[in-house]
């Protein structure tokens, strides 16, 4: 027992270092996650799965003594003869680079994106007003699964057996726990107040919105969703698309659909106060509003008419209204401009130009700053 106990420890210490190997490889690494599109396509409900990269797997080479390591010519930098790049030339029979798949927790994702962006943590506003179930280990039961034993417990229930009993031999220290020593963790629920939250996301989808335009979109939306789903443990999301007319759409819509028409940014923004004055009362939700577009709208009197809407009816409700505009080779622009001087002394609006992937976490950073 007392081995098997070492053994688990050893593991554990080893499954830690291990852990921080991966973090601090993740860290270095931020803005290739962030900007890359591969890590969201691994994305599960509670997981994501990270490719490692340079985590060498341990491995014999045999061969006569005298040779050394590896085989055929080449040089310390790994390039052969003529000097060619590794993986240049003809197909080889050896392996390649080693990929190491480590699945992480959106939650421990978010820790590190709040960490290295030095992002403050969210004060939610008004009152809880959903219950969230809490589980707490703070017992210990004669029963459970094996998962949950409790070794420092078992041991010592043995310890004051053998003692009670006169079978505990000091020169001889060996304690065997048996069936009635084991101590199982158990947990208890509770709810306890909780603040909700909603984002709403809105995109032009009009013909000047290409591809890469929406998938910068879906990049920043993706980490501000799990920023903001480490912060509130009830967050609901709605998506809005806009050309000249708007519409609520699903997630998946939100990222696909492209149409070829005008930009009327107004309509988004009306159906968007509409939403939320009928589902999300302020007085209940915290609410945080992202909209992207390349900053083209119909006129100038539609984007007197979008600050309007912001004034009257959005920004009295949220907390937070972000604008990105992403830049396209079709956009001017002008309405990130417009709404800088119409409400540069709202504190809760913050607008961004985002160039292209390098603008992201700029963007991220600027977009969730203030934790309101």
């Amino acid at each position: 027992m007392t081995d098997e106990r070492s053994n688990i420890r050893r593991i554990e210490r080893d499954r830690s270092r291990f852990s921080e190997i991966v973090r601090g490889h993740i860290k270095r690494d931020l803005k290739k996650y962030v900007t890359g599109s591969e890590l969201i396509g691994r994305k599960g409900k509670q997981l994501v799965s990270i490719p490692v990269p340079r985590i060498e797997l341990p491995r014999f080479r045999h061969g006569e003594n005298g040779e050394g390591q590896g085989q055929g010519d080449g040089d310390a930098d790994g390039r052969g003869q003529g000097g060619e790049a590794p993986g240049a030339g003809q197909a080889g029979e050896h392996a390649g680079q080693h990929l190491l798949e480590v699945e992480l927790s959106l939650e421990e994702m978010a820790r590190i994106l709040g960490d290295e962006l030095a992002l403050p943590n969210v004060q939610p506003r008004g009152r809880a007003s959903v219950d969230s179930l809490n589980r707490r280990f703070s017992s210990m039961h004669r029963q459970g699964p094996h998962s949950l034993r409790h070794m420092r417990r078992t041991m010592k229930e043995a310890l004051k057996r053998q003692i009670a009993s006169d079978t505990y031999n000091p020169d001889d220290p060996v304690i065997v726990p048996v069936v009635d020593d084991m101590r199982f963790r158990s947990w208890k629920d509770t709810w306890r107040p909780d603040h909700a939250a909603m984002i709403m996301y809105m995109m032009d989808v009009s013909g000047s919105m290409g591809r890469e335009q929406k998938e910068i979109v879906r990049l920043v939306s993706f980490w501000i969703d799990t920023w903001l789903r480490s912060q509130y443990h009830s967050l609901e999301t709605r998506y809005i698309v806009h050309d000249a007319v708007a519409k609520e759409v699903d997630q998946d819509t939100f990222y696909r659909l492209r149409e070829s028409g005008g930009t009327k940014i107004s309509s988004a923004y009306s159906l968007a106060a509409d939403i939320i004055e009928q589902q999300f009362p302020a007085s209940e939700w915290n609410i945080y509003i992202f909209h992207f577009s390349d900053g083209d709208n119909w006129s100038g009197r539609d984007t007197e008419r979008c600050v309007s809407l912001l004034r009257e009816r959005l920004l009295g409700g949220a907390n937070l209204f972000c604008y990105g505009q992403v830049k396209s080779a079709y956009g001017s622009g002008q309405f990130k401009k417009d709404l800088d001087a119409a409400l540069e002394h709202d504190e809760l609006v913050i607008t961004e130009e985002i160039p292209d992937r390098d603008g992201i976490l700029p963007a991220i950073k600027s977009f969730l700053g203030k934790g309101v």
